[in-house]
């Protein structure tokens, strides 16, 4: 908004030519979409615990988590309005990778504030099946679309290759399922996380920075070039989108963090974490989601392992408990020290990410 409005009158005002810099206002975003949630925290916490929006803990969590019993929860939406409006405010509003992902993001945010709503009003919220249906379609609109109207011409069906410059795999009309499955993995991959105080929060922020870099080397023609990255013209403006969410994340922190006020919720996690695959996707860096999304990968991997394990075994457990931040829970580790360490790993997983770019 911000950008369309003011951009015009550079040639009147020469201060106002910072706004064509994306470095510029993707800073001023991230400071937005942070104290929109330092504002907007204190009120819609009091809200959601007025009208009783709270957590049900899962009873296999009531021993090791009873103090969080009756917690609000949903609190995604504090992101979600911070990340919405901070976009609103400092992105080109013209750009089509903005509106998708925007569209993405509400879409995605909608079903989660359904799903937290019927837990605590109902007892039990969407069911599998719905949910996965909902993030299907999304998928599946997103993957049409950018078949029909691609990021690049001749690159339609096409995904980057992780350590391997300008060589890339020609998926077809497997493209489209291979979209599907990327949102719907990523979305659910945040979910299943998101169970200790800041543990979702301080990955999502950390993933949303890592893409926050590739969006603007992808949308910049010289540094692509250099780096010899496929360059998609427009998708810089993304680097807006991510430095936003990781703002939102660290204003989020101040109150999720340990002993926390308010949780994500599915509003929060089924929406960032599907966001974060939206962006990869139009980017088509989806690969790296391996690499820079690598917890929420242990996380949902820890799942399908003690799953098949248990299957096999007829009974045996690999882990203690799934997913695995559970499993060092019952290992006598405190929630703060499994939080960090696992942000240490977060961090190293998304730099040696980021190398590949020089190194491939």
């Amino acid at each position: 908004m911000l950008y369309l409005l003011l951009t015009p009158l550079k040639e009147h005002f020469s201060f106002l030519n910072v706004f064509r810099y994306i470095t510029f206002r993707a800073s001023y975003a991230a400071v937005t979409s942070l104290l929109l949630c330092f504002f907007l925290g204190p009120p819609l916490i009091r809200w959601l615990r007025k009208i009783g929006i709270r957590d049900n803990l899962r009873p296999y969590l009531e021993e090791a988590h009873r103090k969080k019993k009756g917690t609000p929860t949903m609190g995604g939406i504090i992101m979600l309005i911070s990340i919405v409006v901070s976009v609103l405010l400092w992105a080109d509003l013209s750009n089509r990778f903005i509106l998708i992902s925007l569209t993405s993001l509400i879409w995605l945010g909608g079903i989660g504030i359904i799903d937290d709503v019927l837990k605590v009003k109902q007892k039990t919220g969407l069911s599998a099946k719905t949910k996965l249906l909902g993030q299907f379609v999304l998928g599946l609109i997103l993957g049409v679309t950018l078949s029909f109207m691609p990021q690049v011409r001749g690159y339609e069906n096409m995904t980057s290759l992780l350590f391997l410059k300008n060589i890339f795999l020609n998926l077809g009309w497997f493209y489209i399922p291979f979209i599907i499955f990327v949102i719907v993995g990523t979305s659910n991959a945040v979910n299943i996380t998101d169970g200790l105080d800041g543990l979702a929060t301080g990955l999502i922020m950390v993933t949303a920075v890592g893409y926050g870099i590739l969006t603007y080397i992808t949308g910049n023609v010289k540094i692509s070039e250099y780096l010899n990255i496929l360059y998609i013209y427009g998708s810089g403006e993304l680097t807006i989108l991510c430095i936003s969410i990781a703002g939102a994340a660290l204003g989020f922190l101040w109150f999720n963090a340990h002993p926390a006020q308010v949780f994500m919720g599915d509003t929060g996690s089924l929406a960032l974490g599907g966001i974060l695959a939206v962006t990869a996707i139009l980017i088509k860096q989806e690969i790296l989601l391996i690499l820079l999304g690598g917890f929420f990968l242990i996380e949902a991997m820890s799942v399908i392992i003690q799953v098949i394990y248990f299957k096999l075994t007829k009974g045996k457990r690999l882990f203690r408990m799934a997913p695995i931040h559970h499993h060092f829970e019952k290992l006598g580790w405190p929630e703060q020290k499994i939080v960090v360490r696992f942000w240490i790993i977060a961090i190293l997983l998304a730099l040696i990410g980021l190398s590949t770019l020089k190194i491939r």
